[in-house]
């Protein structure tokens, strides 16, 4: 006899196929070897109860896990998905995209899947593949110290590898799905891996399928990158040239660009360790050719840019700052309890100390309501809400 499918695991031999007769002559099936190891194995393996999450997440807000426990290979990831299938389950990464308003009254699994290979390559592009648990700029400098050029823009981002195709994430000028060759995910329901390519990820700004119609259904187990021997600068975006110039940068390299970006975030964005907060909240926007004609026709000094498909994509922290509570008084540097905005970047809301998730969020709600009735366009979050 076979279990085919059984809660969350995968297809083992629970009995032996070889029965015996008992003294009354019936016959009967005794348990398979490692299906008795894998029941023991769930037992030792149990999850903690009652963990905090604070400590996990970048915005340091309260918040209590009824269970809790890490993985770091596939197999004990499925492991886990059958203990806990008859409980609300979320995966957590780095914690740094992230705002939790309540209690996680369920299974947390923090995903601890490391390690970073050397696939292949050919005459323009080696091809890394990186576990979903590995610390996202501890990676690009790995890939910096090997000269693999196209992640350098994306430098100081915070958060894990397995979030870097969720979120595309990008900076500078440079987004996530021009680097992005392939990757693994565990199917929850259907208990099998899926190799997701490029246009199966449905990336968009930043956004993709599993932020849409995948969300929650798939566990991300590893990220492929394909990446330049010879680099592709690009410096025209932001503050880079200035920045580079301020450096006193003769000769342009793939560190220079990455020392750049370095420099740049940490003087506008605050860091997690010191104040609690999840980088940019809010996402920019993208408005018609129309409507940013009106709006730079009211707002002179609006900051928008040309997107390929003929719209325009205005900056958020700018109208945000120039929106407020009061008449007056802007929300850049706002402070409500210990739920803020930061004071040198608007986009960035911020845990002063002691902010509940929910005190972050209805800051939140209060500023999407100010800037849509100040400019009458609707902002979208960034961070995910829990």
């Amino acid at each position: 006899m076979k279990l085919v499918h059984y809660g969350r695991t995968a297809k083992m031999g629970l009995f032996s196929t070889t029965p015996f007769k008992n003294e009354n002559q019936a016959f009967i099936f005794s348990p398979a070897p490692e299906f008795v190891i894998f029941m023991i194995k769930l037992q030792l393996m149990k999850p903690e109860e009652n963990i905090a999450l604070a400590p996990f997440t970048s915005f340091g807000v309260e918040s209590t896990a009824r269970y809790y426990s890490t993985f770091r290979d596939e197999a004990e990831l499925e492991e886990l998905l059958f203990w806990g299938a008859r409980y609300p389950l979320l995966i957590l990464g780095g914690g740094s995209n992230l705002l939790l308003t309540r209690d996680v009254d369920g299974l947390v699994l923090k995903n601890e899947i490391r390690g970073i290979t050397e696939l292949h390559e050919d005459n323009d592009y080696v091809y890394i593949r990186a576990g979903a648990g590995e610390n996202w700029h501890q990676f690009v400098l790995y890939c910096l110290s090997r000269n693999w050029a196209g992640l350098e823009n994306l430098s100081l981002i915070p958060g894990n590898a397995g979030a870097s195709p969720m979120q595309n994430i990008g900076a500078y000028g440079v987004e996530l799905e021009e680097l992005f060759w392939d990757l693994e995910a565990w199917h929850i329901r259907e208990q099998k891996k899926v190799t997701f390519t490029k246009s199966d990820c449905g990336f968009g700004y930043r956004d993709s399928v599993f932020k849409g119609k995948f969300k929650g259904q798939f566990v991300i187990l590893n990220v492929t990158y394909r990446l330049r021997k010879k680099p592709r600068y690009t410096t025209s975006y932001g503050a880079i040239e200035k920045e580079l110039e301020k450096m006193g940068v003769k000769e342009l390299s793939i560190k220079a660009i990455s020392d750049a970006v370095i420099s740049i975030r940490s003087s506008k964005l605050p860091d997690p360790r010191v104040i609690g907060n999840a980088g940019s909240f809010f996402k920019n926007p993208s408005v018609s050719a129309e409507k940013h004609a009106l709006l730079q026709k009211q707002f002179p000094d609006l900051v928008a840019y040309p997107n390929v498909d003929g719209t325009f994509k205005l900056a958020a922290g700018w109208m945000i700052e120039q929106s407020g509570p009061a008449p007056g008084i802007s929300w850049k540097g706002y402070r409500k309890g210990d739920a803020g905005c930061h004071e040198r970047q608007a986009l960035v809301l911020v845990n002063y100390g002691r902010a509940l998730g929910s005190e972050i969020f209805q800051l939140s709600e209060d500023i999407l309501q100010s800037v849509h009735q100040k400019f009458g366009v609707e902002l979208e979050r960034e961070v995910n809400i829990i």
